[in-house]
């Protein structure tokens, strides 16, 4: 396969069409990522890179095999984990990534949350709770129930007290309302971490370090209140203090805090490890698979003549040329050199002035009989011939 000839014929729909498969390969990683279909996924993509293999390697029964049971295993896979499929495709919104979402700026919500959360703190009844601010946080969390409710002191107890089927895990407040509730975090992978920090801290941590969410966690053991930030663990000593953080959380997630050229490069620059790494992933396999994708290319060409009587000369037109349109694969089209392709027209039947002449397929000759002509055009060419006036002899 020419691989440079196939980069050459690198046109404006192969750039959409690697640049659509990056951003779904990128969230299919990221909505997957710590679910039970995450190894089954991988065991797909290493799969088809075997059946890739294979069909380039022209090994004819391993592509059979493969062809046969794909739909079964796509239909198997689906069947084992729809629930893990549900929950990412309740999360996939594009809009969101944009900033486009209700945007609720009261802050009444506050002092009656900040109420609960010390409520829970005096009863020592641990809790974990996630105030989303510009990032949207549903990417690095697993399970969560859909629930939405005012984050009043009654429904944080009713939520977080031991009896509650509900208040193992954590709950997601965004735009003043609890949305999801028995959420569970990524725990941070750092070393070193306080003694006294149990699950609840560790996951806090690890969602803060993630995303630029706020975590409010509230201590079973100590009944003492902390917030997770940037990845770093602060300690609340009293309402007025966490409602001043709370607001302040909230300042740095309202409307007119992100421009566009902001929220863009936070689309560039956030995970670019991750999305440098599938664009270039999505990038080779393109390059792999572009070989046989149906390919079409047009090409001028110099149109020949034979035949034309001694007696008759062409008047036009004198260097003719035709367009000439060819497909087949584009590792072999995208390769074709039109100095290969020749089109030649009969002239044997030329008669003084104007005859039309029909270029067709006949008249065309390839090079390469894997590529195909389709169309040729014009398909019809006028020549005008003068007859050959003869020489005077001179006279004696």
């Amino acid at each position: 396969m020419n691989i440079i000839a196939i980069i050459a014929n690198f046109n404006f729909q192969d750039l959409l069409d690697i640049l659509f498969l990056t951003v779904v390969a990128y969230h299919l990683f990221i909505w997957f990522q710590g679910t039970k279909a995450f190894k089954a996924l991988i065991g797909l993509l290493v799969l088809g890179a075997v059946f890739t293999i294979a069909k380039a390697g022209g090994l004819f029964l391993t592509t059979w095999v493969f062809q046969f049971l794909w739909q079964i295993l796509v239909i198997l896979l689906v069947v084992l984990f729809q629930s893990e499929i549900r929950q990412v495709l309740e999360k996939v919104n594009p809009l969101q990534k944009l900033g486009f979402r209700r945007q609720n700026q009261s802050e009444e919500w506050i002092a009656e949350f900040v109420k609960g959360v010390f409520l829970l703190a005096g009863e020592k009844t641990g809790a974990l709770i996630i105030i989303e601010r510009v990032e949207r946080v549903q990417e690095y969390m697993t399970e969560g129930q859909k629930l939405e409710a005012a984050p009043s002191s009654e429904i944080l107890k009713s939520i977080f007290q031991k009896e509650s089927p509900l208040h193992d895990g954590a709950i997601l407040i965004s735009q003043g309302e609890i949305m999801e509730v028995a959420c569970y975090l990524p725990l941070t992978p750092a070393e070193g971490l306080s003694k006294e920090w149990g699950t609840r801290h560790r996951a806090a941590v690890g969602l803060s370090e993630r995303c630029d969410a706020w975590v409010v966690v509230v201590s079973e053991e100590r009944g003492k209140v902390s917030l997770a930030r940037k990845g770093q663990m602060i300690h609340v000593e009293n309402p007025q203090a966490l409602y001043q953080l709370i607001r302040e959380a909230l300042a740095a997630s309202g409307p007119l805090d992100k421009t566009w050229k902001e929220r863009i490069r936070y689309l560039l620059l956030s995970r670019w490890r991750t999305k440098l790494a599938t664009l270039c992933l999505v990038s080779f396999s393109w390059l792999i698979l572009a070989g046989q994708q149906d390919f079409e290319v047009k090409l001028q060409i110099p149109l020949r003549t034979k035949g034309l009587p001694s007696q008759m000369e062409i008047v036009e037109p004198l260097n003719a040329n035709i367009q000439v349109t060819l497909r087949g694969l584009r590792r072999d089209a995208s390769i074709l050199d039109k100095e290969k392709v020749v089109a030649e027209v009969d002239l044997s039947s030329a008669r003084p002035g104007n005859m039309n002449f029909a270029i067709t397929r006949n008249e065309i000759r390839l090079s390469d009989d894997r590529v195909k002509l389709v169309n040729v055009d014009p398909s019809r060419l006028v020549f005008v011939f003068k007859k050959l006036e003869k020489p005077q002899k001179p006279e004696p």
